[in-house]
């Protein structure tokens, strides 16, 4: 018999809640309603189900419900929100700024504007991985319209100082974009104390189902304009046209309700089970943390192994445990992480580095038999 699996990969992706999972079902076969038919009960059900869900999430971030554009992931949400606003703003200027240890979903949709005449300023991290906000200083100008801020990094956990940021940002009369797809759920955040006048989230990674997110666009002091990347029927105010994933917002909806109700005792709980991890596994000869300790996520833990190559590890333990070297959506390339060595790590030690991400379904027993497994290899 195989043993159980032990998944520490919480940063790429969850499971979806039973009770998420609970309150989807009815909405895939007995109401099965499309939410733009307004001429019938079944599409009056849905409707009334997506706008649940919109309160739903809207409470959880802290905004407006009409202030919420629905969309397939953060993914979507990142090229809505810098495509949109660099196609709106452009009799302001065409300059946009990213932190160097942005997601791929933006650092390759600004390059991607890159080619059609967006002037792109990359503003670097201290080895904490912390934005130097000095180097942001000097790369606002006039020009700018568009700041990219993620609020917290999915490899290394690391909580940017998104506050002063939208500071900064806001007195050059531009726009912050925060991606809060991996804080959601863990931290909790209010997009007006943040000052984030666009922000995004997605569904797996807060135990809701794949395929669904949510993009925050102000309406009010500023409002923000984007335009629409995706053409047809003029669903979503607009700006995200296609027919609404129903079954799936009610999963959205459903898990950051819970998240909110749920989210200090998991913070507790799971900050003492990587504590436990670490502890252990800072023993090793030449290990250590990289990024912040300070300002973290209390479930991540992206550890440099010196003189070995994560992958030979990964490659031993993957059938027992799951761990990751970076990024879901990098793991392809079979590259360093970009956002370590955007930190000061060389290829080689990114290339030693592993990154443990812990979840609500984590357990005491889970770290006991990781660490027995681990330590087996050094």
């Amino acid at each position: 018999m195989q043993p159980p699996f032990i998944y520490l990969d919480y940063n790429a992706t969850t499971p979806v809640d039973a009770q998420v999972l609970q309150e989807m079902m009815p909405y895939f076969s007995t109401y099965f309603g499309n939410a733009a038919s307004t001429t019938h009960i079944l599409g009056w059900q849905a409707q009334a189900a997506v706008d649940k869900a919109r309160k739903q999430v809207a409470d959880f971030i802290g905004s407006e419900e009409n202030e919420l554009i629905f969309t397939s992931g953060a993914t979507e949400s990142c090229n809505l929100a810098i495509k949109g606003v660099f196609e709106a703003y452009l009799s302001k200027g065409n300059h946009i700024i990213a932190l160097a240890t942005e997601h791929k979903a933006v650092l390759d949709t600004c390059a991607a504007l890159e080619k059609k005449g967006a002037r792109i300023s990359i503003v670097p991290v201290y080895p904490d991985g912390l934005v130097n906000l000095e180097a942001l200083k000097k790369a606002l100008c006039e020009q700018t319209i568009l700041v990219c801020a993620m609020l917290a990094n999915n490899e290394t956990g690391v909580i940017q100082p998104i506050q002063e940021i939208a500071r900064l940002t806001h007195q050059h009369q531009a726009l912050l974009f925060c991606d809060a797809t991996q804080a959601a759920g863990k931290i909790v955040f209010n997009v007006n104390e943040l000052g984030a006048d666009l922000l995004c989230l997605s569904g797996h990674k807060i135990y809701a189902p794949k395929g669904i997110g949510a993009l925050f666009v102000r309406r009010k002091n500023p409002r923000v304009y984007l335009h629409e990347q995706i053409n047809g029927g003029g669903h979503e105010n607009g700006l995200r046209s296609g027919t609404l994933n129903v079954p799936a917002l009610v999963g959205l909806g459903a898990a950051c309700h819970i998240a909110q109700q749920n989210l200090w005792d998991d913070t507790q709980r799971i900050s003492t089970l990587r504590a436990r991890l670490e502890h252990a596994l800072l023993d090793i000869k030449g290990a250590r943390i990289n990024g912040s300790t300070k300002y973290r996520l209390y479930n991540t833990s992206n550890i440099c192994f010196e003189n070995i190559k994560a992958s030979d590890l990964i490659s031993k333990i993957n059938r027992r445990v799951g761990v990751a070297t970076g990024s879901a959506c990098s793991a392809a390339l079979m590259q360093p992480s970009y956002v370590l060595q955007a930190m000061g790590l060389s290829p080689q030690e990114a290339y030693a580095s592993i990154r443990f991400s812990l979840g609500k379904y984590t357990t005491e027993q889970e770290i006991e038999k990781t660490l027995k497994i681990v330590l087996e290899f050094f």
